[in-house]
């Protein structure tokens, strides 16, 4: 070997010197030292395939240093490592809810809760109580009904008027597509019986053609600008309050689509970044870790904006994409299907958005390396969406691009496998199906909702990659109880399971709540399993018995950890 090679190699060989430790320091780990937490005697699960499970687990600096068996680790414990034995309870990974608008969450946990109330009664009842506690002239918020628990009867404006002379009120459906205005919020707005139809959404009218009070899509546009916007203070709450509950279920990262429904303003997810996200950041009341997707109209703005920041903001706010929507809901009979609803049958749904601009404005986000989210439901908005994403990936060439189609809930024959074909990733919410399954078959009809529903075995047998959320709070965010959903598919009032080959496996389940919901959102290179230098999210279960969690699924969150920190319960208790 010549000189001058010998010396490049020294050179090589002090450069490596130098920058590896620079490296460890950027994971949050250094080489040599001490754990900060060290987990002992715990049936872990980690979501890795290298290494399924495990029983102890090191900790420091927030990542996780080492993990396998105890005495692979023990010589990282010193003096000032805190020790947690767990008796054999089972560990997991932090959940990833793919999909909640978690401001509204928060902000719903103070309006009125319609979610669970079954009969006209109770609803009028609590809108009566509801009142009560407000002056008059003060708009009464809330939402959560669905009409399927009570039979079926949509609610009108005459339901409540008489109880609500003096107070405007606007209640949403549980889905987000549909709401109740008091007679007084449609006078507000000024919606009358000459106020016609937009584009993309229906006023729900009576048999005399006056507006019933009930808005459904981009009809709810008409209204929402009368309520008047939240302050900066309760929405600041509304992220704590959201925070706290969401740990309580296991929750470390969500997803967030922001407070963008059909007729919302689009500017709402911007002020909540601004005003919410990054000051809780920059002022270090940040607590749980969040992927922000913004409304395709403003795209630009977003593309300005990675490129001064990227996609890290911080450890705790991580910039996704936008989102789109293409179609409604099942439940408010506006989901596109390439058949009338068997309970309308001259309904096929509504397509909300132009299926041209949507297709422009996926090419140019996609082009600028934006991850693009749509909303389709219905069958036949899955095969358009479907068909627009193959040509945007032809158009604008071969690369990662993890485009995601929200909900999937109804597919023709064949499109589970264009799931796989393309690697389109399927962001499905399984708790929904509890509350859907009588509607579908009395609204489709039992053959179309017997093979096209909830099909999670199906996408996950082509290929597709599932990314399990809840929509909250369309739902409870709940993974263990998403989870069951998934593996025993037995709806509410239900006996056996609506239809049974799509029954997923606990571990498809898990990483469907995890590993995979990480990718979804390109989380996975810090998140969604237990890997050394990840982040050290996870949670502890109330179960010691993996077999009987592996059968059953039936567990509670015992703690929930972020970053190595114990974040439920909070410190003060006990």
């Amino acid at each position: 070997m010549d000189l001058s090679a010998i010396l490049s190699s020294f050179f090589l060989l002090i450069i490596s010197v130098f920058l590896l430790p620079t490296k460890w320091k950027w994971l949050g780990i250094e080489q040599s030292t001490t754990a900060d937490l060290v987990v002992t005697n715990a049936f872990i699960y980690t979501s890795d395939p290298s290494l399924p499970f495990a029983d102890s687990m090191a900790i420091r600096n927030r990542r996780i240093l080492r993990i396998g068996n105890y005495s692979s680790l023990k010589e990282l414990e010193g003096p000032g490592t805190e020790k947690l034995s767990l008796g054999g309870k089972v560990v997991l990974p932090g959940f990833i809810d793919s999909h909640v608008h978690f401001i509204s969450g928060g902000l719903q946990m103070a309006q009125l809760d319609l979610h669970g109330v079954n009969t006209k009664d109770e609803f009028i009842k609590k809108v009566e109580v509801a009142v009560k506690s407000k002056k008059q002239g003060s708009w009464i918020l809330g939402g959560g009904w669905n009409n399927d628990l009570w039979g079926g009867e949509l609610p009108m404006a005459s339901w409540i008027d008489d109880i609500t002379p003096y107070n405007p009120v606007w209640l949403s459906r549980m889905d987000g597509h549909m709401g109740l205005a008091n007679s007084l919020a449609l006078n507000m707005a000024g919606i009358t019986r000459d106020t016609k139809d937009p584009e993309g959404g229906t006023i729900v009218r009576t048999i005399n053609e006056e507006p019933s009070g009930l808005l459904i899509d981009s009809a709810m546009k008409l209204l929402t600008p009368s309520i008047p916007e939240v302050s900066i203070d309760e929405r600041r709450e509304a992220l704590v309050r959201a925070s706290r509950y969401a740990f309580e279920k296991g929750v470390t990262t969500v997803v967030d689509l922001g407070r963008y429904f059909p007729g919302s303003s689009v500017e709402h997810s911007w002020h909540d970044f601004t005003d919410v996200y990054r000051w809780a950041d920059s002022s270090g009341n940040m607590m749980i870790r969040v992927c922000l997707f913004f409304p395709w109209e403003t795209r630009s703005r977003l593309v300005e904006l990675l490129e001064a920041t990227g996609r890290v903001l911080s450890e705790w706010i991580y910039l996704g994409g936008v989102k789109a929507f293409f179609d409604g809901s099942l439940g408010s009979n506006s989901a596109l299907f390439y058949e009338a609803y068997v309970d309308d049958p001259e309904n096929y749904g509504l397509q909300v958005t132009d299926l041209d601009s949507l297709l422009n404005m996926t090419t140019l986000s996609d082009r600028s390396g934006l991850q693009v989210a749509i909303h389709a439901i219905g069958d036949r908005a899955n095969d358009l969406i479907l068909d627009m994403y193959k040509s945007v990936a032809f158009a604008n060439g071969m690369r990662d691009r993890r485009l995601r189609i929200e909900h999937a809930q109804h597919l023709a024959h064949g499109a589970a496998a264009r799931f796989g074909e393309q690697g389109i990733i399927a962001s499905v919410q399984p708790e929904h199906l509890l509350y859907d399954a009588d509607a579908a078959i009395r609204k489709l009809g039992e053959e179309r909702a017997q093979n096209g529903s909830y099909l999670f075995n199906s996408l996950l047998s082509s290929n597709a990659q599932l990314a399990f959320g809840s929509d909250w709070p369309v739902v409870d965010i709940d993974p263990l109880c998403s989870i069951k959903a998934a593996m025993k598919r037995i709806p509410l009032s239900w006996a056996a399971p609506w239809i049974p080959s799509e029954c997923l496996s606990l571990v498809d389940a898990l990483h469907s709540h995890t590993i995979s919901a990480a990718r979804s959102c390109f989380l996975d290179h810090d998140l969604g399993s237990l890997s050394p230098g990840k982040l050290a999210d996870f949670v502890i279960l109330s179960t010691d018995s993996w077999d009987e969690f592996t059968k059953e699924a039936s567990a509670n969150i015992e703690a929930t950890f972020v970053g190595g920190v114990r974040v439920y319960p909070p410190k003060d208790v006990i």
